[in-house]
């Protein structure tokens, strides 16, 4: 028996689970405000294939976004096949280091491509004509906490910092490129644009375009557009560069869910609820950063009358979601729904200990299968 009151859409509950569902109608809001930032700033914005590559709504993506920026020969193969559905749709590529074997390939598929380090430059620029070329730059600006997304942190393998800037080999290079931020609002990207401007201003006027990267929360409620708007429009005008922004969780913050079923209640101290999901294998995220994902209708441990922590049906014994409180209590079969679950998820999921990958679904007007993996998915990754 499902319980409806824990679905924020009745639908949900007739879907085989675990699932990601994509909102058809919050996917828009979204491009529609980043469509509303292109118009006015005069910006470029291309989606970062990284978070979220999800071709089957490429349509929509396409309509309003320039392109696609990729971390290798894969994501720029997909970007170029999926998402290039206009004539001026723009593929960008960034590797730390590019393999020999792929650069060929790396080079035809791309529009924009941009360099980690002079050394990578100087080895790969022959075999890159006709293409856009950029360097990474490092304004050794941390704007975050956390280490493990912070490409400013000491020793950082990310960008050349200004101390390491090869003027001589800069000569032709048609523009920089820099990414300090993670799920971050504008003061952040304020803060970095002015240690960009300061170490490496000499270099922006000589620049045809200018990336500020990702990691800007630009669709989440609060997000300082005007402010946005402005900074980029005088930087605009001020270098006469055509700027890029490349977010990835922007484009679908909020616009997804992870539909899964309660299997299994426990008690060890505390309820424990076992699900048909993993937080290792379909929301990797969640143990590496970590954090707490967000659940429909649940409130914090305590919150509300029944406290439960949410596990998995693997045999990790810390493939713990999290803890949750509910207003009434759990049972089998019951259909939950994790928030923001676009990103992150299917671009990193995994199928340790055989779970099975979570199908992927849109919902509009009603709930429309994409795809359903099974064991072949499971068996194709092995030997």
């Amino acid at each position: 028996m499902r319980n409806e009151r824990l679905l924020p859409r009745t639908e949900l509950g007739e879907i085989m689970t675990p699932a990601y569902v994509i909102d058809e109608s919050a996917l828009h809001r979204n491009l529609r405000i980043l469509n509303d930032v292109r118009q006015r700033s005069g910006c470029k914005i291309l989606l970062a294939l990284k978070a979220f590559s999800m071709f089957a709504v490429s349509p929509w993506i396409s309509e309003y976004l320039a392109g696609t920026t990729a971390s290798g020969l894969y994501e720029a193969r997909l970007g170029r096949e999926e998402f290039c559905r206009h004539a001026e749709s723009e593929v960008h590529v960034f590797s730390p280091a590019y393999l020999d074997s792929e650069f060929g390939d790396i080079a035809e598929l791309s529009d924009h491509i941009v360099f980690n380090s002079f050394a990578q430059l100087r080895k790969f620029r022959s075999r890159s004509k006709g293409k856009s070329l950029g360097i990474r730059i490092n304004p050794e600006c941390s704007t975050q906490d956390e280490p493990i997304y912070d490409p400013c942190a000491p020793f950082s393998r990310l960008g050349v910092t200004l101390a390491n800037f090869d003027e001589a080999e800069f000569e032709g290079v048609d523009g920089l490129h820099f990414h300090t931020l993670c799920e971050q609002g504008f003061e952040p990207l304020a803060k970095t644009v002015e240690a960009v401007e300061q170490k490496f201003g000499k270099y922006l006027h000589k620049c045809k375009w200018v990336n500020f990267g990702g990691g800007h929360h630009i669709t989440k409620p609060g997000y300082d557009i005007e402010g946005l708007v402005s900074l980029i429009k005088r930087f605009s005008e001020k270098y006469g560069v055509q700027v890029y922004l490349e977010p990835g969780e922007a484009v679908v913050l909020n616009a997804g869910w992870l539909v899964t079923r309660v299997l299994e209640i426990v008690h060890n101290g505390m309820d424990i609820a076992i699900l048909d999901t993993s937080a290792a294998c379909h929301m990797p995220d969640v143990l590496e950063m970590p954090y707490r994902p967000p659940l429909y209708n649940s409130g914090q441990p305590g919150e509300k009358k029944y406290t439960y922590r949410l596990s998995s049906r693997t045999c990790l014994a810390g493939d713990i979601i999290g803890d949750y409180s509910f207003d009434e209590p759990l049972r089998e079969g019951d259909v939950l729904c994790f928030e923001d679950m676009a990103l992150y998820t299917m671009v990193k999921n995994n199928t340790f200990n055989g779970m099975p990958l979570p199908e992927i679904g849109i919902l509009r007007s009603s709930y429309e299968l994409v795809k359903r993996f099974g064991y072949e998915d499971f068996k194709g990754r092995l030997s």
